[in-house]
């Protein structure tokens, strides 16, 4: 059995698309169509079928979505243990938040690329909730994100790197005298509650009892930063910059104490057979973040 007709199917699934699934492998449709055609001749049984515009798996395919998980992943390290080095081939499969991926993870990157130009990194990029999942299944062997607010499983291996601050990020056009009555007086912005910084604010202004104006509700910092500086509201966001100059037109403000922290750091499974790769990762960028 090919194990690309597996990745075929399992993209299938997630994706709810055969159209999806092919942008998502570079194939075209038919060649996905084709793939999933031979595996349910190989298993005798049809794996996926379609609703309405959509498909989705038969009772058989639902059976066999972690079973091909697990042959997908035991593939995967099959390739990485074939090395003649101490460190596995690879690839390292790195998830990595949308606001990590902006900073954090280009200056590991340029890092990795001077120690270990040969071990290819395949980054994913998504939401800490998302990746924390992925790390679950086995799907990324490392990911850098916002330290969840629960605790970890004892498997999971966890260094901080960057703690991050929550500040008010209004237009530089908007004089600010005080903060607190800034967020009461202006159009809100609002960082989604279901991610750690928004929950963070939220609990913030709650312990403040400041009721904000909220004219937008959305998850990612830069799509929130953009909206405020077109004018649009204020808000409270982590502070997540500190490579590149803020954009122009915005401010940044500090926020009376206690105030709270959002904690950036990498994420792994201490018994993967990836984790050496991960470990060399977060060797790597341990000190460019020492003190952040």
């Amino acid at each position: 059995m090919d194990s690309r007709f597996l990745q075929s199917f399992l993209c299938v699934v997630e994706l709810g698309s055969i159209a999806e699934a092919a942008r998502h492998l570079d194939l075209a449709p038919a060649s996905i169509s084709q793939r999933l055609k031979a595996l349910e001749d190989t298993l005798g049984t049809p794996l996926i079928v379609r609703v309405g515009r959509t498909v989705k798996p038969t009772i058989a395919g639902l059976k066999i979505i972690d079973h091909a998980r697990a042959v997908l992943r035991e593939v995967r390290t099959l390739k990485s243990a074939a090395s003649d080095t101490a460190l596995p081939a690879g690839p390292l499969r790195l998830g990595a938040t949308p606001s990590a991926l902006m900073e954090m993870v280009p200056l590991i990157l340029k890092a990795w690329i001077a120690s270990h130009p040969h071990i290819e990194v395949f980054i994913e990029p998504s939401s800490s909730t998302q990746l924390y999942s992925r790390l679950m299944n086995g799907d990324v062997d490392a990911a850098v994100l916002v330290c969840p607010l629960f605790e970890l499983p004892k498997t999971f291996e966890w260094l901080s790197l960057r703690s991050e601050k929550l500040i008010l990020l209004t237009p530089a056009s908007l004089p600010v005298n005080d903060p607190i009555q800034t967020v009461r007086e202006q159009p809100y912005v609002r960082y989604d509650r279901n991610v750690v910084g928004g929950k963070l604010a939220d609990d913030y202004l709650r312990r403040l009892s400041v009721r904000p104006r909220v004219r937008f509700e959305l998850d990612g910092i830069e799509p929130i930063a953009r909206l405020v500086a077109e004018g649009l509201g204020v808000s409270l966001l982590p502070d997540w910059t500190f490579a590149r100059p803020l954009d122009s037109r915005l401010a940044r403000h500090t926020l009376p104490e206690p105030c709270p922290s959002r904690t950036v750091g990498i994420m792994w499974q201490r018994s993967s057979p990836q984790s050496p790769l991960a470990e060399a990762f977060l060797n790597i960028a341990t000190p460019l973040f020492r003190g952040a």
